[in-house]
């Protein structure tokens, strides 16, 4: 599995090349991305262009990991799914609980609007 790291000023973006992810790639993967929570940036943009498949354990990862961000209060995006993988992880019920953008640009807005939104219930919560 070829994977490529980006790294921006609010965020990582993760990039995966292959065809098949199995699910131990998938949780060598959701390993990678959890150690991402140790460090600044904390929020990560997954890309899976040319993904056709993933076992449905390890879309479950997937899931798992980006309920650990958000419980982290860090921001956790998949985009540019392909047709077919979309189509998969609709059938096992999976695409409605992940965070899913078609482009990596509105990936992008996401985490950003996410950061403000953060920010601002941060402020909230400090005294007067």
């Amino acid at each position: 599995m070829e994977v490529k790291t980006s790294t921006k000023e609010k965020f990582h973006v993760i990039t995966v090349n292959t065809e098949h992810l199995p699910v131990n790639m998938t949780e060598d993967l959701c390993r990678q991305l959890s150690s991402f929570l140790n460090q600044e940036p904390r929020n990560v943009v997954l890309r899976l262009p040319g993904v056709q498949q993933i076992d449905e354990e390890g879309a479950e990862c997937l899931v798992r990991t980006q309920q650990q961000f958000y419980e982290a209060g860090a921001s956790f995006v998949i985009c540019e799914l392909e047709p077919s993988l979309e189509a998969t992880l609709d059938k096992q019920d999976l695409l409605e609980l992940m965070n899913v953008t078609p482009t990596e640009s509105e990936a992008w807005d996401i985490v950003q609007m996410e950061e403000i939104e953060r920010e601002l219930l941060d402020d909230e919560d400090e005294p007067a």
